[in-house]
């Protein structure tokens, strides 16, 4: 029987258009996405390094443009989330004991805790008994550290722990210590069916 469930974020609870940053970048004259963004963002995920060293280093790709460009088009990836979700999480939360595991830097955190207004946001992380981004972490999924340490730190039970996020690697991760998964399909499922999976 499930008691304890750890979310993703993005595109679990928050809606995202992932094509969005690249496309905007392209627009401030990005040639393409490379290996070396790629290692950038990864550092940038868990913290690694500074916002002004990613934001400069992906600069580097665009001589032309302005680091508040940059970070406009980085943003551009956060779209709505939405209220009846949110409402879902507080039912959720009164028989469950919840937790957050993201993927994601302090740029695109303080973004959506700008756009939602502190209201919102602390209704949302209240629901969670603890919230995990990756930045503040040092790790990053589908590293099984990122899983054992939350585990560790509350004495979860695996195969009692439902872990629910859009990649598949992420979710095949998880499995492999025993957590039980759903690999939610974007555009096809919404988080509030989770009752229908149980």
């Amino acid at each position: 029987m499930i008691n304890s469930i750890i979310f993703d974020f993005g595109d679990v609870f928050i809606n995202l258009d992932k094509q969005a940053p690249l496309q905007n970048l392209q627009k401030l004259g990005l040639a393409d996405w490379n290996s070396e963004l790629d290692l950038l963002n990864q550092q940038f995920e868990k913290g690694l390094i500074e916002k002004v060293t990613f934001l400069i280093g992906i600069q580097n790709h665009i001589p032309g443009a302005n680091l508040i460009d940059i970070e406009k088009a980085w943003n551009s990836i956060l779209l709505d989330f939405p209220l009846y979700r949110l409402e879902f999480l507080q039912l959720l939360s009164q028989k469950y004991r919840l937790f957050l595991l993201s993927n994601t830097d302090e740029i695109h955190i303080a973004e959506f805790e700008s756009k939602k207004g502190i209201s919102f946001y602390r209704d949302f992380y209240q629901c969670f008994e603890k919230v995990y981004f990756s930045f503040e972490m040092g790790m990053r999924k589908p590293e099984l550290e990122i899983y054992q340490a939350v585990i560790n730190n509350h004495e979860l039970v695996p195969k009692h722990t439902l872990f629910v996020d859009d990649k598949e690697e992420n979710t095949d991760a998880a499995k492999t210590l025993g957590l039980q998964v759903w690999n939610l399909q974007v555009g096809k499922d919404d988080v509030i069916q989770l009752f229908e999976n149980e």
